[in-house]
């Protein structure tokens, strides 16, 4: 078992996840610690190798536009990943700081929603992305859950934002108001 020192500190974004991982006593944010760093994991490899692709096609044009192009694509990364790993940072941040070492039941609750926020989240971006299939790309709607499909692919698509950022937006307010 590691000293009291190691188990009450940790470094960066990397090291918040085994942290939180450890300190949890929810067996359900302990699952999302998991799930929801490889997404940010999977996400972030996604995002760096289109920006990588996005360079290379850009590469012979020059201006303005171009430089703005791209580092928009960075932020819209930021706000897609952001989100995925804030879960395990509060929790972590609450279990380093001690606040929730005094009623574990409180805190294994505290521990609970976020994970449930984070997997909402996780969801309204799988969601999102549906809504938003170009309909050049849009696969039949026959069969199981065709229904479903149907009725997300014919939503506008401003709804494919806006869901994202209301998961993001509970995900705080969860944290606000379960502290």
């Amino acid at each position: 078992m590691a000293n009291a020192a190691d188990d009450r500190s940790y470094s960066g974004l990397l090291g918040a996840f085994p942290y939180a991982f450890r300190r949890s006593g929810s067996l359900l944010f302990k699952l999302y610690a998991a799930v929801g760093g490889l997404l940010a994991a999977g996400v972030a490899v996604i995002f760096a190798l289109a920006l990588v692709v996005l360079i290379a096609d850009t590469a012979a044009a020059s201006g303005g536009t171009i430089s703005l192009m791209r580092a928009f694509f960075v932020v819209v990364a930021l706000l897609v990943v952001g989100p995925l790993v804030a879960p395990v940072l509060f929790v972590a941040r609450r279990h380093r700081r001690g606040s929730g070492d005094r009623d574990r039941g409180a805190d294994a609750t505290y521990d609970r929603r976020l994970a449930v926020s984070g997997f909402a989240f996780a969801a309204s971006v799988y969601v999102a992305l549906i809504v938003s299939t170009p309909p050049a790309q849009q696969v039949g709607t026959d069969g199981t859950g065709g229904a479903l499909l149907e009725a997300l692919y014919a939503l506008p698509a401003p709804v494919g934002l806006l869901l994202p950022v209301v998961a993001a937006l509970a995900i705080y307010a969860v944290h606000l108001r379960s502290r």
